[in-house]
């Protein structure tokens, strides 16, 4: 491949559930043995960048927290040049302690800025959005951390934050801001890392929509794995198709 460097999601991609895939470790130790250069963006919102790190240890990665990039860092970048921090979070795990410095999370009846939103699980019960939809009518803008339509779990495929995103636009009328994957704004902060441009840059992943179709519109050639959440399916229906399919991360080998 004529490329410098790669985007590669994690989670479908490096490991599924508590299983690293074969080979991705060996993979990347290939890349900087070769010289390329490499960011990691995931549309993770349930976990800070710190603990996403914690993690990737444990699976046998080795991986410096400063080359993952995660929605919340546009988030972030968003409102510190509006100049408006006070956001209801509507998230789960810890992923929180990425905005504690920069986000004012506002109690309850109080004005918001912003409703983000994330994979929040258990946690977006019909009050949370319902207090989210609240928000919005009186002025409060969207932003969707990501809008993935699901993820693959240990024991199977969950909801993501998409569905409820997107319920939220319906109830409100009004379109949120999504910062994660596809969103070409948060692929340029990671290319923008690595000095690259689009088109001298593949994207690595799982998953058709956000990682594939939004790398093509964000310039860069696209790798598909079959891990993950990767339905053959959604692969012979997609309008934009991968540059290359390959089975793991560890099929890279064959094509540099």
């Amino acid at each position: 491949m004529d490329v410098k460097g790669f985007l590669i999601d994690l989670d479908g991609v490096l490991y599924v559930g508590d299983r690293a895939i074969e080979g991705a470790q060996q993979t990347i130790d290939l890349l900087k043995e070769k010289k390329y250069q490499y960011r990691f963006v995931s549309n993770t919102t349930r976990k800070c960048r710190k603990t996403i790190v914690e993690r990737l240890i444990q699976l046998g990665f080795d991986i410096s927290e400063s080359f993952i990039f995660t929605p919340p860092l546009a988030a972030i970048a968003r409102m510190n040049a509006t100049g408006k921090h006070h956001c209801m979070l509507i998230t789960t795990g810890d992923v929180y302690k990425d905005f504690e410095l920069w986000c004012e999370r506002t109690p309850e009846n109080s004005k918001v800025d912003y409703v983000v939103i994330g994979d929040a699980g258990d946690k977006m019960t019909y009050n949370t959005l319902n207090a989210a939809f609240r928000a919005v009518n009186v002025g409060a803008e969207i932003i969707a951390l990501e809008k993935d339509r699901y993820w693959m779990a240990p024991d199977g495929l969950m909801l993501s934050a998409g569905p409820f995103v997107a319920a939220l636009e319906f109830a409100t009328g009004k379109s949120a801001t999504v910062i994660g994957k596809p969103s070409k704004v948060f692929f340029e902060m990671a290319l923008k890392d690595m000095n690259l441009r689009p088109e001298e840059v593949a994207m690595i992943g799982d998953d058709i929509i956000t990682d594939i179709a939004g790398g093509r519109k964000a310039g860069m050639r696209t790798i598909l794995v079959k891990t993950g959440k990767f339905h053959q399916e959604s692969l012979q229906n997609a309008v934009i198709k991968p540059t290359y399919v390959i089975d793991t991360i560890a099929g890279l080998r064959a094509i540099l």
